[in-house]
């Protein structure tokens, strides 16, 4: 008998507004739903904000401007 593994995480990159002295980031959102379910609606990210799924992006982000806390939670 073989002990069941866990299912691999799997992420999406949203991106947050600016909201005040604030500037707009890349963030990570784990994805518990097929892609096609997906409809860039705003979710909770990893480091806990809400974010705008982006269908055009893939995580990790190859941006300067990726939110530290996600990069480091979302390995």
């Amino acid at each position: 008998m073989t002990a069941p593994t866990a299912p691999a995480l799997v992420f999406a990159a949203a991106r947050s507004r600016a909201h005040g002295p604030t500037t707009a980031l890349w963030h990570a959102v784990e994805v518990h739903r097929p892609p096609s379910e997906v409809d860039g609606a705003c979710e909770l990210t990893v480091c806990g904000s809400l974010a705008r799924i982006s269908t055009e992006q893939q995580w990790p982000v190859v941006a300067r401007d990726v939110c530290p806390a996600c990069s480091t939670l979302a390995r």
